[in-house]
């Protein structure tokens, strides 16, 4: 009988652990047809507004099922082309690859965490590769679906990127879940922890990733001003490839929809700009701050209306260096807030390696947006994602090392100066309040400078009335024989341990702290329990009430305590 009931933990946990997976899986289906609905609503949207429309709700299906498709990186290729050759579309719309990148971390996430009943969720690696599973199952479904309509998607880009960009969503999202720890796996050999732990590993790698984020950042939103300051100077032509590449409202509605879906592609094609190697507008045309050369294939659309004029470039196209420089000034910024107590050498090579970062992060932005648009021509379209990476981090690195070097110095003179700026790290904190606690050190009242810091600085041994080095007590007598006790703040050499009611020095600036009267028979006739001076004693505890706790009743008077007893 014992053994049974000591068996019926594993077999109830069997069925939970169970459960948990099969979670995972749905989860990760369950995120996969969210964003494939999620499409397919707005398109047939369109296609009911469609006063003439030339397929049926299959084709509606269809064409959502390649965007879905298109928005995780896959290459689709049109069949109904005019010239009756197969066309590839590799531009990924980077919104919609936002939205369902989300829904796959979010799944991951949500299975991480444990539920209200206390089940404990599955293991980092279960759940990972379980979310992954069921979207890319979802996947395959409608990439066999999408096979019968007019853009099929091409097998090998259903390997790269689709799956490496599912997985690492999903693996994002378990990292989130486990919060975001920056460290070896438990796996991994002690030495590499310990090397880790001693090189300060995880604090390096989060100014480096917050950093390079905040330039990569500052990069694309000085793109996104470029692209938008462009649209505007280009107003007319903006308006006139919007209104005829439609007649009727519900396509002018699906024009709006894709140009909102391709604005972060812009965003990235502004950045590319300007940093200087630009984008193509086919295999003969490049457009660069310094010229627009070539003829280019350009197709009618809004957001493309807004190219700069063909010919050499003026102030104005040269004025879209301000942006690079705008992300070394950030990456600067962050480097050198985190660098004060840091040397040279490491504040350099935080801002440098953070350089690298944004390299990398607007690398890997700019070869997903662009691609091809079709053949001979058009087979390339938007930055070259090699020269993009290679000039991100050289202009970042370029500003951003020496500008952090030099936030670095002033920080550290203006604290040295007593200035202070606008934020401040944990080091200078700390600096801060030991400043403050030797400020009140040397301005408290003058029997603390004369009996406390004398006998603190020369060690010697306080007498029964003063307490023990880092306490000083000063009784004063009164009619009733009742005596006062004010309690000087303790020095912070003294100890390193917080003691009980420490926080009150902080908090009170008269340093006095009222307790319990105290008895005036002579302290060494009483036991050491009774004691008031005791470490384990009232002492302590009277320290700890604060100032809002009501003295004590004085006890009443009797022969030994009596004024004349007092007095003679």
């Amino acid at each position: 009988m014992t053994q049974m009931t000591e068996r019926t933990p594993s077999l109830s946990a069997e069925p939970g652990r169970s459960a948990a997976l099969v979670s995972a899986l749905l989860r990760g289906m369950l995120a996969g047809g969210l964003g494939l609905g999620s499409l397919a609503v707005l398109v047939m949207m369109v296609w009911i507004s469609s006063p003439a429309s030339d397929s049926g709700p299959g084709g509606a299906f269809h064409a959502a099922a390649g965007i879905w498709l298109l928005a995780h990186g896959a290459e689709l290729v049109r069949t109904d082309t005019l010239s009756g050759a197969p066309a590839p579309v590799g531009v990924v719309p980077l919104l919609l690859t936002a939205v369902v990148m989300w829904l796959v971390h979010r799944a991951a996430r949500d299975v991480m965490e444990p539920d209200d009943d206390g089940r404990v969720p599955p293991s980092a690696g279960s759940v990972l590769c379980l979310v992954t599973g069921g979207y890319l199952l979802v996947a395959t479904v409608v990439a066999f679906y999408a096979k019968s309509g007019s853009m099929v998607v091409r097998p090998s880009s259903l390997l790269f990127p689709l799956v490496p960009a599912v997985a690492g969503a999903a693996g994002v999202g378990v990292w989130s879940a486990a919060g975001r720890p920056v460290a070896a796996p438990s796996w991994a050999p002690v030495r590499l922890h310990e090397a880790m732990a001693r090189t300060r590993f995880a604090g390096r790698a989060e100014a480096v990733f917050r950093a390079a984020a905040a330039g990569t950042v500052v990069l694309l939103g000085g793109g996104a001003l470029l692209v938008a300051a462009s649209l505007v100077w280009h107003a007319e032509r903006v308006q006139a490839s919007f209104l005829g590449l439609s007649g009727d409202w519900a396509g002018r509605s699906a024009v709006l929809l894709l140009a909102v879906a391709l604005v972060p592609n812009a965003a990235v094609w502004g950045a590319a700009y300007g940093l200087g190697p630009g984008f193509a507008l086919g295999t003969a045309s490049t457009v660069t701050p310094l010229a627009f050369t070539g003829r280019p294939a350009l197709p009618d659309f809004p957001l493309l209306a807004a190219v700069p004029a063909h010919g050499p470039g003026t102030v104005l196209n040269w004025a879209a260096a301000v942006v690079p420089v705008a992300a070394g000034v950030a990456i600067a910024r962050f480097t050198g807030r985190d660098g004060e107590a840091c040397s040279l050498w490491e504040t350099a090579l935080t801002a440098a390696l953070a350089a690298v970062g944004c390299g990398v992060g607007t690398a890997a932005l700019t070869a997903v947006a662009g691609g091809p648009m079709g053949t001979g021509a058009l087979a390339e379209f938007g930055p070259v994602w090699w020269l993009t990476g290679a000039a991100a981090p050289a202009w970042t690195a370029l500003i951003g090392v020496p500008g952090a070097l030099l936030l670095r110095a002033w920080r550290l003179r203006q604290y040295g100066s007593g200035g202070s700026g606008e934020e401040e790290t944990g080091s200078v904190l700390d600096f801060l309040v030991d400043e403050e606690v030797s400020e009140r050190q040397r301005s408290g009242p003058r029997w603390w400078r004369r009996r406390g810091g004398e006998d603190a600085a020369e060690g010697s041994e306080p007498g029964p009335g003063t307490g023990t080095g880092t306490e000083t007590g000063t009784r004063t007598g009164s009619p009733a024989g009742v005596g006062s006790v004010s309690v000087s703040p303790p020095s912070p050499s003294a100890t390193s341990a917080p003691l009980p009611g420490a926080t009150s020095w902080y908090q009170e600036d008269a340093g006095a702290v009222p307790y319990d009267f105290l008895p005036t028979d002579p302290w060494h006739e009483r036991t050491g329990g009774d004691s008031p001076w005791t470490s384990g004693g009232s002492f302590w505890e009277s320290l700890s009430k604060g100032p809002e706790t009501p003295p004590a009743q004085p006890p009443e008077a009797g022969p030994a305590n009596s004024p004349e007893s007092a007095s003679s």
